[in-house]
Formats: C-alpha cells, sequence, structure tokens
C-alpha cells in the first residue's frame, strides 16, 4: 500500500512506539527522514538510529530515548506542513515551540535544520514538523 505523506507516517509510527513504551521502532528509510532523524538526534529526542540495508529501498531503526521519572521524552511530535497543505515561513517567521523548550523542525536550502539553526542563519523554508 502506498503511503501519500511518508513523513507524517514516519512520525506516528515514532509516537505511537514511545506511547508504547518501545525501545526501537523501524519503518522505510528515504533520505529526507534520515536528515529529521538526524535533528532529533542532536536534540536528544531519540537514542540512536541506524540505516538497515535490504533488497528493497532499507528501513531505518529508531532508538527511543525514555527518561526514568517521566518515561518517553518525546512528548508531543506533530507534522505541521503536509502535501496538500505545504506552510512556508520566512527567516523572520521562525516559530519558537514551547518558549523554546521544544524543536522546529524545517527543510530549507541548507538542509533540514531546527528552528534556533535557522534563526542563527537568518534562513526560512518549510516547516516539517515540531516536537517537544
Amino acid at each position: 500500500m502506498s503511503v501519500s505523506d511518508p513523513i507524517a507516517d514516519m512520525l506516528t509510527c515514532i509516537r505511537n512506539a514511545a506511547r508504547a513504551n518501545h525501545k526501537k521502532v523501524d519503518f522505510p528509510a528515504s533520505r529526507v527522514k534520515e536528515e529529521i532523524l538526524k535533528v532529533l538526534l542532536r536534540e536528544k529526542f531519540i537514542r540512536n538510529y541506524k540505516r538497515i540495508e535490504d533488497d528493497k529501498q532499507g528501513m531505518l531503526r529508531v532508538y527511543l530515548s525514555y527518561d526514568p521519572e517521566v518515561g518517553s521524552v518525546i512528548g508531543h511530535l506533530r507534522r505541521i506542513s503536509t502535501p496538500g497543505r505545504r506552510i512556508y515561513v520566512g527567516s523572520n517567521e521562525v516559530p519558537r515551540v514551547q518558549n523554546g523548550l521544544g524543536t522546529a523542525i524545517l527543510s530549507t536550502s541548507h538542509g533540514v535544520l531546527t528552528d534556533k539553526e535557522a534563526r542563527e542563519k537568518g534562513i526560512g523554508g518549510e516547516l516539517l514538523a515540531e516536537v517537544y
């Protein structure tokens, strides 16, 4: 079955696995998904990830991060821009998620960046997701 929004599917897999307290989750790989995972890893929302090669497009395995007191580090993970409704922001419109406690993920001309990195570079782009 084809998926119309593979990024939203990936975020849903991560969100569901975090709520069910799974240690890891697998889904089909792509470059954009891997770049988003790099951002989540830099911001310490996930513990690690790795690409598993197979005869097709490959799989990405994400190892989720948990706090002993609270549970999952990811409390909220939401897709903003969708294939039917793209959301673009300028360099001066990059949002702050939860007053800087969360992270917005943007696809820019400089690659996939966090909201903080995009503000530092003074660039905007497509608002992919928010996580806190």
